[in-house]
């Protein structure tokens, strides 16, 4: 079992309206699912399982999964963990996300009803704590909305006990923002859209807070560009990064390499430190990095470093980031 830091405590904060308090590190399971297409590596199911066994031991007590992770496999390793451990150990959280058919993009209510009977079964539990609409930017605002669609059908076995709270999760912060207008969910997601690279989700995070939701904010890194450095992985958002994306992460980079600070520690805490943000969800691929984020969380950062982290300027050639 990789050794943890004993001393590290992570604030936990409520989630959103609900009686839930989560940790503001929240560990992203897509890896564990094995998506060589989407991250450029494999994970084996021995190391998955590590990883997980390693969570449960540590002072995050927030997972974050989606019944799209590698077609199921990242909750099915899940499940496994869970079998050994005879359920969600007490403290913790587990989240997923309902998704559309894979093969055909079904995105139907019914359809969120089989995903949801799926994740029960790969997780091996008979409820979900929270279950968020996934990918919503794969079909239309109408039809989530729409009599007999996917929020009515959750909405319904929130009702009869199966999930315990409902929350939307995609890409487009336009659409995001018209869910969260609507108030039937209870939390939002929003990935590679908040990070020292890509300020656009602003004004979701901004009314999302005010509504009272609870805000979680995924991949602080950009998908790794952010972890790795530019200059060894110059992928943003699990695609080859605009040339000027790669230079302002090359600036940043430097500029943390003055103060001593590794560029991972200051990607991670410019979401910590947000007071809107109640979780930063972390992709996990080795038990390893679980210490090390605690490490980056705690990482001291003076504050000259932020002022020169904001003077670098953001390019705005990547419309899908944007988005």
């Amino acid at each position: 079992m990789t050794s943890l830091p004993q001393a590290t405590q992570l604030p936990k904060r409520p989630f959103g309206r609900t009686d839930l308090v989560v940790t503001s590190l929240c560990i992203g399971c897509a890896e564990l699912g094995d998506m060589r297409d989407t991250f450029n590596y494999s994970v084996s199911e021995e190391q998955a399982l590590a990883t997980v066994r390693t969570v449960f031991q540590s002072p995050i007590n927030f997972l974050d999964t989606a019944a799209s992770y590698g077609d199921g496999e990242s909750e099915r390793r899940i499940g496994l963990a869970l079998k050994e451990l005879g359920g969600v150990p007490a403290g913790y959280v587990l989240a997923t996300k309902a998704d559309r058919d894979l093969q055909t993009g079904d995105f139907s209510g019914e359809q969120m009803k089989r995903s949801v009977e799926r994740s029960l079964r790969l997780l091996g539990l008979d409820r979900l704590e929270i279950v968020y609409i996934h990918d919503a930017e794969n079909t239309t605002f109408e039809n989530v909305m729409s009599r007999g669609g996917p929020l009515e059908v959750l909405t319904t076995l929130r009702d009869e006990g199966v999930i315990g709270h409902i929350g939307v999760a995609g890409g487009p912060i336009d659409q995001e923002i018209q869910y969260v207008e609507t108030g039937a969910f209870e939390a939002v997601i929003t990935h590679n859209r908040y990070t020292l690279l890509n300020r656009s989700a602003e004004p979701l995070l901004e009314l999302a807070a005010k509504q009272g939701l609870a805000v979680l904010n995924a991949a602080p890194y950009g998908g790794g560009m952010l972890a790795k450095g530019p200059d060894a992985y110059a992928r943003y958002a699990y695609k080859d990064a605009p040339q000027g994306l790669v230079d302002a992460a090359r600036r940043m980079a430097e500029a943390c390499q003055r103060h001593g600070v590794p560029l991972a520690a200051a990607a991670l805490q410019f979401s910590l430190r947000d007071p809107r943000i109640t979780s930063t969800i972390v992709g996990m691929s080795r038990p390893e990095r679980i210490a090390q984020t605690l490490e980056f969380a705690r990482q001291p950062i003076p504050e000259e470093l932020w002022a020169e982290l904001d003077a670098v300027p953001i390019p705005s050639d990547d419309p899908e980031t944007k988005r």
